[in-house]
C-alpha cells in the first residue's frame, strides 16, 4: 500500500516568500512491518551482500563475554506481546499466560553472554536508488546500505554506524545468511524487518536555522492560527532521506567533515515513530485514525532521531552522525 502525506495546512511560502529558496525535497520512507528480501529497499531487512566480502564488525566489542540481551529472545518477546494485545480477553484477566510472562521477562534481563570475536553489525537500512529519488550516492552506484553496532558508544551514546555504497549488478553471488550478534546492548537498536513506501515531500528549515527576525514573525503568525511551524509546516517527521535537519532540543551548530573540514549534507534520518502528538498533521491519509506507526521497533535516545550526514567533497570521507 502506498502512503500519502496530506497537503500542509497552508502554503507557508505565500505568507513568507523568503522560505521558498530554502525548500528541499525529502523522501519519507514510511516503513511498515513486512518481509523484505535482499532485492528490496527496507529498514531492518536483509542486505544484498557479496558472498566473498567480509561482514563488518565493531572493534569496540571483541571481549569473550558481553553483557546485554539476546536478539532471538527480544524478537520472541515482541511477537508474544503483539499477539497478546490483539486477542480478546475477559475484563481483569491477565494479558499473558505464566509461560509467556516468563519469556517476556527473561528477554529484558541483561546477562553475560559468551561471544566469539568482535560483534557483527546489524542491518539498519537498504536503499535502492530506483526507489528513492535524489538518493545521494557516488557516481556509478545505485545502492546504499547502513549498518550499526547495537550498543551505545561513549562518545555520543549512539550506535556506531557504517555506510556502504555499491552497484547492485556487481553482486553476482550474494551472501545467504548474514552473521548475527549473539547479544545486543540495547534492544531499541534491533530493528524489525520493514518494507518501505517512499514518498517525496517538500520541507523547510527548522526555526532554529532561520534568521531570528524571520523565525519570530513566523512564530507570531502561526500562533494566531493554532499551528506550529516546525511540526506542521517545516520539517517532516519519521524515517526519511535528504531534506532538512530535525533540530529540536539543541540549537544548530556547525557540522563539518572530520577529514577535510568541508560541508556535510543530510543523507538519512532514522526515527522511531512516523508521527507523534505534535506532528499529527503528517500522518499519512491511509493511516488516519490509527496510532503512530512504530513498526521498526527502533528508539533513538529518549524518542529522538539519528541523522547521518555525508561530506560534500567526497563520499570516501567519514560520515557524521547527530541525535536530535
Amino acid at each position: 500500500m502506498t502512503r500519502t502525506t496530506p497537503p500542509r495546512p497552508l502554503d507557508v511560502t505565500a505568507q513568507f516568500p523568503e522560505l521558498a529558496p530554502l525548500a528541499r525535497t525529502t523522501v519519507r520512507l514510511h516503513p511498515r512491518a513486512g518481509s523484505p528480501t535482499a532485492a528490496d529497499s527496507s529498514i531492518g531487512g536483509p542486505l544484498l551482500w557479496p558472498a566473498d566480502e567480509p561482514w563488518p564488525v565493531c572493534p569496540d566489542h571483541g571481549e569473550p563475554w558481553q553483557r546485554g540481551r539476546v536478539p532471538g529472545e527480544i524478537r520472541q518477546r515482541r511477537g508474544i506481546l503483539a499477539a497478546a494485545w490483539s486477542r480478546p480477553r475477559p475484563a481483569g484477566a491477565d494479558l499473558l499466560t505464566p509461560e509467556e510472562r516468563e519469556v517476556v521477562e527473561r528477554a529484558v534481563r541483561d546477562r553475560r553472554v559468551p561471544v566469539e570475536g568482535p560483534s557483527p553489525l546489524i542491518p539498519v537500512a537498504q536503499l535502492y536508488a530506483r526507489d528513492v529519488p535524489g538518493l545521494l550516492r557516488p557516481d556509478g552506484t545505485d545502492l546504499l546500505q547502513v549498518l550499526w553496532c547495537p550498543f551505545d558508544h561513549v562518545r555520543d551514546y549512539l550506535p556506531r554506524t557504517e555506510l556502504r555504497w555499491r552497484t547492485a549488478a556487481d553482486v553476482t553471488t550474494a551472501l545467504d545468511d548474514a552473521p548475527q550478534p549473539p547479544v545486543v546492548g540495547n534492544d531499541d537498536y534491533l530493528p524489525e524487518p520493514c518494507v518501505l513506501h517512499p514518498e517525496p515531500v517538500t520541507e523547510y528549515p527548522a526555526p532554529h536555522e532561520l534568521p531570528r527576525e524571520l523565525a519570530d514573525r513566523i512564530r507570531a503568525w502561526t500562533a494566531r492560527l493554532a499551528l506550529e511551524y516546525q511540526f506542521d509546516l517545516g520539517v517532516a517527521p519519521g524515517c526519511k532521506v535528504g531534506g532538512h535537519a530535525p533540530w529540536s532540543f539543541s540549537d544548530p551548530y556547525p557540522m563539518t567533515c572530520a577529514e577535510c573540514g568541508g560541508e556535510v549534507r543530510p543523507l538519512l534520518t532514522v526515527d522511531g515513530s512516523e508521527w507523534d502528538g505534535g506532528s499529527g498533521s503528517w500522518c499519512p491519509v491511509e493511516d488516519a485514525g490509527t496510532e503512530p506507526a512504530q513498526d521498526t521497533h527502533l528508539t533513538i535516545g529518549r524518542g529522538y532521531r539519528l541523522q547521518l550526514y555525508v561530506c560534500t567533497t567526497s563520499y570516501d570521507h567519514p560520515h557524521v552522525q547527530n541525535m536530535q
